[in-house]
């Protein structure tokens, strides 16, 4: 078959795309950014920004050809980024009638556990309004609604849950609901199995595992998994949650998307449970346990990377960012001075003084490209090489500066260390 996939770079996208193509299929992936299609493993890489593509000629360019649909897009929060409005409804809404118009039937639509049991943020809200617009096409449309889904890869809560595996105290958020986590290995199964033309369609679902389990359970479950010892639980007070949801949303403005935010303390209230029978009388599949499941995997020390480097990814950023800032605006104020002085010990003469607020201003200006996630990579590149710059230059006007006791030379070395791993962990999938 010739399979359109949306959101082919995402968690669930770009694992059904491998599966499909090594079951032969031609795949077609739809991902939003020019360099997420280039690293899709798809026939045909679309770039399209499926919360602008409200209309259906937006869509039919793309659907020459092909069979059939399956939508893996998916919005969390409403950011610099992401539009759960735009993605999970009025881009998809178009889809779906371009796909009736263009006479392709069968459409396979992700959509979130317990979406219909009551919206509890714009997330499951949306995804419900989007589940309801499929519902009244004449499409043959299945519908999977699965819980927290964890597998090799990681993002988001799957991401988070490795993170917070290699803490040495567990955190505990207050106030979460159990979680019924399926494996991605089961949830890619059953794509491939409502894909053929004889399976059953108009019918929604519920993917999840076979027993309910405490958030801080899976998190513990991954740590023995990793070969951890047990993590002693420390139950966080309410309002240091509040903060690092709200961190996590401020986050969310600047182009970055931490599992943590507002949404998901809406959603981890609920928890993320329903009745997998359905399911597993439909098509066959037994949901597989997640310490089983883990047993079938033996970690690896990628893993324990990951783990560890998680966490420390938005510190390290923040602090690098800030302390690009910090430089500039000491230099355009109390350090002012000495800076011109500097300035004019490699003979600078009248330039000295605008030698010093260029500086500054570059500075500022590379730390707030850092913390912007659209710039962040320039921002990082222009790091390291305005440090070359000042090493070299330094180093031929003020050479002195190398026996300096505080080693304002030798500083920058580790500097440029921690730029260069900035860069190695900046992209999120």
């Amino acid at each position: 078959m010739n399979v359109l996939v949306i959101g082919a770079t995402g968690l669930i996208g770009s694992a059904v795309c491998a599966r499909l193509k090594a079951d032969g299929h031609e795949i077609v992936g739809v991902a939003r950014s020019r360099s997420g299609a280039r690293r899709t493993n798809v026939d045909r890489a679309i770039t399209l920004d499926i919360a602008k593509a409200t209309s259906g000629k937006d869509w039919e360019r793309h659907l020459d050809g092909v069979d059939a649909v399956v939508n893996c897009a998916g919005a969390f929060q409403q950011g610099l980024v992401e539009s759960p409005r735009g993605v999970h409804m009025a881009g998809i809404a178009a889809l779906f009638q371009a796909c009736e118009d263009r006479g392709i039937r069968r459409v396979i639509h992700f959509s979130a556990i317990g979406v219909d049991r009551g919206a509890v943020s714009e997330f499951s809200a949306t995804k419900l309004a989007g589940d309801q617009a499929l519902m009244a096409t004449g499409l043959e449309w299945i519908i999977l609604r699965p819980s927290i889904v964890l597998g090799r890869a990681a993002f988001g809560a799957s991401a988070l849950i490795r993170g917070l595996a290699s803490l040495p105290s567990l955190p505990v958020m207050p106030a979460t609901g159990p979680l019924q986590v399926v494996m991605m290995d089961d949830v890619v199964e059953t794509v491939v199995f409502y894909l053929k033309p004889e399976a059953p369609s108009r019918i929604a679902l519920e993917l999840a595992g076979p027993r309910k389990i405490a958030f801080e359970d899976v998190v513990s479950a991954y740590r023995n998994w990793l070969g951890w010892n047990p993590a002693r639980r420390v139950k966080l007070p309410s309002w240091l949650a509040d903060l690092a949801y709200l961190s996590g949303d401020l986050a969310g403005w600047f182009g970055w998307r931490p599992a943590i935010r507002s949404t998901a303390k809406r959603e981890m209230v609920r928890g993320a449970v329903g009745d997998p029978s359905r399911w597993e009388s439909s098509t066959g599949i037994r949901a597989a346990d997640l310490d089983t499941a883990l047993a079938r995997e033996p970690p690896s020390v990628q893993e324990r990377w990951f783990s560890k480097l998680y966490l420390l990814k938005p510190a390290i950023f923040v602090v690098f960012a800030l302390f690009w800032i910090a430089t500039g605006l000491i230099s355009l104020g109390p350090g002012f001075n000495i800076g011109v002085g500097l300035m004019q010990r490699a003979g600078t003469g009248v330039l000295a003084a605008p030698g010093v607020i260029a500086g500054a201003l570059a500075d500022i200006a590379i730390g707030l490209a850092i913390l912007y996630r659209p710039t962040a990579r320039l921002g990082l590149l222009a790091a390291l090489a305005i440090s070359l710059f000042y090493l070299v230059v330094g180093s031929f006007l003020v050479p002195e500066l190398w026996n300096e006791p505080l080693g304002p030379m030798l500083k920058i070395w580790p500097l440029m260390a921690l730029n260069l791993v900035a860069l190695a962990i900046l992209e999120e999938r």
